[in-house]
């Protein structure tokens, strides 16, 4: 206490770090990206392993046989659904009666707030379509659901075909504890979100659906089933959850160990899965499905319809079968065992999956890592924002400190404190400035649309992402209508006091962010903490003007894109690149206001002002 309390060590202990200021601070960097790219290394990566004693071991007999009536029901589905153009709601009905379930239909609608392009819908209305299956020997006090979605550009029909065979074999056991819940949704995952918003009693999307007149008991878990084809070479798992939130990991598990016992090939990212990991090109391999995963968490989009099951604590996957060139393929049979057999373990389940991990990162199927590894990489990166917080919060006590206070003889010449205070009307003026433009840029793009699209040729679609485009450069205007606000009798220390409250800023949406989607944190910091750090009004302006463009928001996301797409192997130019930019921004705004998906705001209303005040900084005078 001493050491802080005297005012000459306090400023010795200044001086001290100030003068390491700058090697921490690239020391820290290089740690938290090393770090990170170490996790897809013994020993940060473990073997997977099943906590819940309840599905410890997958002794239980898989008897389902029912492949030709799968193939039946898909081609009857097909024929109907070619013939009716939409969901052919009553052939389903009567199907599914057939074979024993207690049937239910849905209607539901949405209007849009702007065209969505990629889907070629406005105006969605739909019925979903669900069986319940009542369990023997309980009272309907939980449930499972096994779920195909039907979307336009897909029907999906192979998947409904084996529903409904898995459905009828399933009603001539009576060993089930649990209901199960048979359901075809229309419109993809707008279905998906009405049927789940009814069965919970909730309105959260302005989705307007009718009640359900059927419910099961509490849903324990959920599996989304996509088959493009009869036959598959193998099963591809999906976790990434609306905004990055990922199922228990022992659900993952599961879905593995059925897959090993009945000899499926499965993937993960589409990639398979390394073999040995003792040499180098093991951990190369789970290093690139790792950051696929991480890019494709980052984005908060549900990529399935187990992502919007997350969102209401019901533990999910979605499983995709492939058909490509590899030379073994499974029919139908093989993927019902597997389903049958996952089933059956979840049937057995006295409590919610809560025993294993909710927060992991995946190499690999069979290897993961668990939160307390991975932080880590994201704290050394946080720290560099500590360390130049310090430094600026140093320099400002030291140009504050009165020439009595710091032990020496007051100077004729010298001002009074007062004189040299940090004028807050200088700091208002960017603050405000900054985030009124991160608010236009959440709320004009959508509101303007129809006037955007009366002016000028375009479509709403179109307006709404050529308006986000516009705010968003006219922020670089920013510099010069801040100082026409601000006062002309600056303060020269007035930069580093805004600095200070920007990285202050910056660092607590990184830190929260991190905590709840660690991989939205960390390649945001990874891109926007060196020129936070670096970012000054004196210098080679011209280069951090530079590096603050090419680290801001947008330009990270048109980065992942690329990355994206190259780890995927299909490289993209800069043409496709840039019309791949424009349909991500339409549909995050899209997904923001249809499904609940957070990565437009936290980037219009936080990161975006909060990288306009180093934009100031930058230009300050």
């Amino acid at each position: 206490m001493g050491l802080l309390s005297d005012p000459v060590r306090r400023r010795a202990l200044a001086r001290f770090v100030l003068r390491l200021n700058t090697p921490l601070c690239v020391l820290s960097y290089v740690a938290g990206i090393a770090w990170f790219l170490a996790l897809a290394f013994p020993p940060l990566t473990q073997r997977t392993y099943m906590s819940e004693n309840a599905m410890g071991s997958t002794m239980v007999e898989e008897q389902f046989i029912g492949g030709d009536r799968a193939r039946n029901f898909a081609r009857d589905f097909a024929a109907h659904r070619r013939k009716s153009g939409a969901l052919p709601v009553a052939w389903l009905e009567r199907s599914m009666r057939s074979v024993g379930l207690e049937v239910y239909t849905q209607s539901f609608s949405r209007k849009l707030p702007f065209p969505d392009e990629t889907h070629e819908r406005y105006m969605v209305s739909g019925t979903n379509v669900y069986g319940i299956l009542r369990a023997p020997r309980a009272a309907s006090t939980e449930s499972l659901v096994l779920t195909v979605p039907c979307g336009p550009d897909s029907t999906n029909s192979q998947a409904v075909g084996l529903l409904l065979a898995l459905a009828a074999h399933f009603r001539g056991q009576i060993y089930w504890a649990k209901d199960i819940i048979f359901l075809v949704t229309e419109h993809d995952l707008l279905g998906t979100e009405a049927w789940l918003e009814a069965y919970h009693d909730l309105n959260v999307t302005g989705i307007q659906s009718s009640p359900l007149q059927g419910r099961a008991g509490a849903i324990q878990a959920a599996v989304a089933l996509e088959l493009s084809s009869d036959v598959v070479t193998s099963l591809d798992v999906t976790v990434e959850g609306l905004n990055g939130q990922l199922p228990n990991l022992d659900l993952l598990n599961l879905f593995q160990t059925f897959c090993q016992k009945g000899g499926l090939l499965c993937t993960l990212q589409g990639k398979l899965q390394p073999q040995d990991w003792t040499s180098l090109e093991g951990p190369l391999q789970g290093l690139q499905t790792l950051l696929l995963m991480v890019l494709r968490q980052a984005s908060g989009r549900p990529h399935g319809p187990h992502g919007l099951f997350l969102r209401y604590r019901v533990e999910a996957l979605t499983l995709r079968g492939i058909n490509s060139f590899r030379q073994y393929k499974y029919d139908l049979v093989a993927v019902g065992k597997a389903l049958e057999g996952m089933f059956r373990k979840l049937n057995h389940l006295l409590e919610r999956l809560h025993q294993s991990f909710f927060f992991y990162l995946l190499p690999a199927l069979s290897r993961f890592v668990s939160i307390g590894l991975y932080m880590p990489a994201a704290g050394f990166l946080l720290l560099v924002l500590g360390l130049k917080i310090s430094s600026l919060w140093m320099q400002l006590h030291e140009a504050g400190v009165s020439p009595e206070e710091a032990g020496k003889a007051p100077s004729p010449g010298s001002p009074p404190l007062a004189a040299q205070g940090v004028g807050l009307a200088s700091l208002m003026a960017p603050l405000l400035i900054s985030q009124a433009m991160g608010l236009a840029l959440y709320v004009l793009p959508v509101l303007g649309q129809h006037v955007a699209a009366q002016h000028f040729p375009v479509a709403e679609a179109e307006a709404v992402v050529l308006t986000l485009l516009a705010i968003y450069v006219a922020g670089l205007a920013l510099p010069h209508n801040t100082h026409r606000v601000v006062s002309s009798q600056v303060p020269d220390r007035s930069w580093m006091a805004l600095k200070l409250v920007a990285l202050i800023y910056l660092a607590l949406q990184l830190g929260c962010i991190a905590l709840t989607n660690f991989s939205l944190g960390f390649l945001l910091a990874a891109t926007m903490v060196p020129a936070a750090a670096l970012t000054k009004p004196h210098g080679p302006r011209p280069l951090y003007a530079a590096l603050l463009v090419v680290t801001s928001p947008a330009v990270t996301l048109l980065g992942s894109l690329f990355l994206w797409r190259e780890l995927q192997e299909v490289p993209l130019s800069l043409a496709e690149g840039w019309q791949l930019f424009l349909t991500a921004l339409a549909q995050g705004v899209l997904e923001h206001h249809t499904y609940g998906a957070l990565l437009f705001p936290i980037l219009a209303l936080g990161l975006y002002p909060c990288w306009l005040l180093f934009w100031n900084v930058l230009f300050w005078k």
